[in-house]
């Protein structure tokens, strides 16, 4: 701050003085003007009178001239008759307005000149205000091999109002917190690359990816990834805690979620046997808040593009936060043919899998794909034989409109442990976010609004204990 503001008082100083020097150089040249024309009339100016070029100056000399040719031939009579010249008062009216403009000229500028500087001052002392916060962090985060800085430039794919700090990991922090990445702190493995577990000084814990190989598709996640996590805060979506690049290799460092993926919860070892119907719906609701602010509140609107049960993180009290945004667009930049085709089989919606289509409606397919997955606990393709796979939602949609059929299919961890009727209730959301057309499927507002009843009001919905659900979508098909 000091070093910024040094400028001003002297470039202040120089103005004054180009001000004063001008007033003073203007005064001087009136000066001999006046001064010339007093001792005009004295006997013993004639040198001052002679520097004139004016007529007047002339003049005088003229009558100077012939006053002493008569004394010098001796005829006083001649020089007593000869009366003295008039006293003769110069005054250059044209250069004491020359310069009188100049010096105003000179005075606005140094007024424009002040204030420009005074404004470039506050706007200085306001920035240095804004960043002492951020120099704290440093501070406390330089033990943990931490800096925040700026998000690179070149991640300009969404405009931003203004650039975010983000946590730039040093390497040798991240190798000494996951124990040089070892497997037995390995949370689970993506399209990319694999998460690890990581514990920092002061029991600060965090989960970091590690992206494998160097690309231009992984490239182009990392950037994608950090670019949108650098702007989006919201409860339901995992935070961004910083980044890191060695040798080529790329690294993302999020909040560490306790409980893992919901893929893991329900089809690895446990089965999803510590999942109740209660905590399913609550998780269901969660990713549904999460998908309407990416759809209703991100300017230009985000598209995950990938959302599925292995990128939904449970913390420790089963709250449900959306991650890995490496294939996420905007929709306003999104046009047939302009984006590749990525995705995962099974969560994929029909019209972008056959004609490239993306809109917002794929991502309320892939959220009906999760829904059969918590209601009947099955994954969401599942190999009949060796050459051939069947999808869930093939499986699944002759029964699901079939209430007879329905309580045959649930999950048999659940099976019989919620309301026959919000049983109901949630089948139709599925049934109708898994349509083969887009426009029939409802937008995730809709759907937000028909899962908020059935949660309790401990875990974030409004169901009161005793309560019948309260449908809200249209057309249900059960």
């Amino acid at each position: 701050m000091e070093m910024a503001l040094t400028p001003l008082p002297l470039l202040c100083s120089s103005v004054l003085f180009l001000v004063l020097s001008s007033c003073s150089l203007a005064n001087g040249r009136d000066t001999p003007s006046s001064s010339s024309s007093s001792s005009s009339s004295s006997s013993s100016s004639s040198s001052s009178s002679s520097s004139s070029s004016s007529p007047a100056t002339s003049t005088v000399a003229t009558g100077i001239s012939a006053a002493a040719a008569a004394a010098a031939n001796g005829t006083a009579a001649l020089s007593s008759a000869v009366p003295a010249p008039p006293p003769v008062v110069i005054v250059v009216h044209h250069h004491f307005h020359r310069e009188l403009v100049i010096a105003a000229v000179l005075a606005c500028i140094a007024t424009v000149t002040i204030f420009l500087s005074t404004l470039y001052a506050w706007t200085l002392w306001r920035r240095s205000r804004r960043s002492t916060g951020g120099k704290v962090t440093r501070s406390s985060d330089a033990a943990k091999g931490i800096k925040l800085v700026p998000i690179l430039s070149r991640f300009n794919s969404v405009k931003m109002s203004r650039k975010r700090l983000v946590g730039m990991f040093e390497y040798p922090s991240l190798e000494a917190a996951t124990e040089k990445f070892s497997e037995s702190n390995m949370l689970g493995v993506g399209g990319f690359g694999r998460v690890y577990k990581a514990a920092f000084d002061a029991g600060v814990t965090a989960a970091v990816k590690r992206l494998d190989g160097g690309g231009p598709d992984c490239e182009k996640e990392f950037e994608n990834e950090l670019d949108l996590l650098g702007r989006i805060r919201h409860p339901n979506i995992v935070s961004l805690l910083g980044f890191c690049i060695h040798e080529g290799n790329h690294y993302i460092v999020y909040e560490l979620m306790e409980k893992g993926s919901l893929e893991t919860q329900l089809h690895g070892s446990s089965h999803g046997s510590t999942l109740s119907w209660h905590i399913r719906m609550k998780i269901a609701l969660d990713t549904a808040r999460g998908l309407e602010y990416l759809h209703e509140h991100c300017s230009p609107p985000v598209i995950h593009r990938d959302l599925k049960s292995s990128n939904i993180l449970l913390d420790s009290d089963f709250n449900a936060k959306i991650a890995d945004f490496g294939l996420a667009v905007s929709s306003g930049s999104v046009n047939k043919g302009s984006v590749k085709l990525s995705g995962t089989l099974g969560y994929v919606a029909p019209e972008y899998l056959l004609d490239g289509k993306l809109t917002e409606k794929s991502d309320v397919y892939a959220f009906g794909v999760v829904l059969l997955e918590l209601l009947m606990g099955r994954k969401p393709v599942e190999k009949m034989s060796p050459s051939q796979c069947q999808s869930i939602v093939t499986w699944a949609m002759p029964q699901l409109t079939d209430r007879s059929k329905l309580p045959s299919i649930v999950d048999p961890v659940i099976k019989d442990t919620m309301d026959p009727k919000h049983l109901y209730q949630v089948a139709a959301v599925a049934v109708l976010c898994v349509q083969a057309e887009p426009s029939y499927r409802p937008l995730i507002t809709d759907v937000l609004h028909s899962l908020v009843p059935l949660v309790p009001t401990e875990l974030g919905g409004t169901l009161r204990a005793g309560e019948p659900p309260s449908p809200n979508l249209r057309n249900s098909p059960c």
